[in-house]
């Protein structure tokens, strides 16, 4: 599968103050904020400059199943990946021996969830 690295995700512990932190301590630009039920969070999407690399942020509620203990450096939440065929990539990971493990899908989109050999999670989203 060829895919293209688009973001970064980190899990933060506190949305807003880490959302004024990286807006005016460090001039990035807020690209679109989400709630998301499936986690019980919310992300927020910063860029430092005009097609830069998105960070987003992910901050899980209380209930969660994310909603874990939190370990200073151990926030890398997800990196993303966009696909050409999601359909096509799942099965590629599959195939390898990475089975999806979360499958998210909203009116307009959807991204699916594998684990590489680390535990980390990758996200692949697509047409």
């Amino acid at each position: 599968m060829k895919a293209k690295l688009i973001y970064t995700g980190i899990r933060v512990r506190n949305m807003e103050r880490s959302v004024e932190f990286y807006t005016r301590l460090l001039g990035m630009k807020v690209t679109g904020r989400t709630k998301i039920e499936a986690t019980k969070g919310e992300t927020v999407g910063l860029v430092s400059e005009d097609g830069g690399h998105l960070l987003e942020l992910n901050y899980y509620g209380k209930g969660s199943e994310f909603d874990t203990k939190y370990g200073v450096g151990e926030g890398l939440d997800h990196l993303a990946f966009q696909v050409d065929d999601l359909k096509k990539a799942i099965a590629e990971a599959e195939k390898a021996g990475y089975p999806v493990v979360l499958d998210m899908k909203t009116k307009t989109s959807r991204w699916t969830y594998i684990k590489d050999p680390n535990g980390i999670y990758i996200e692949l989203f697509g047409m």
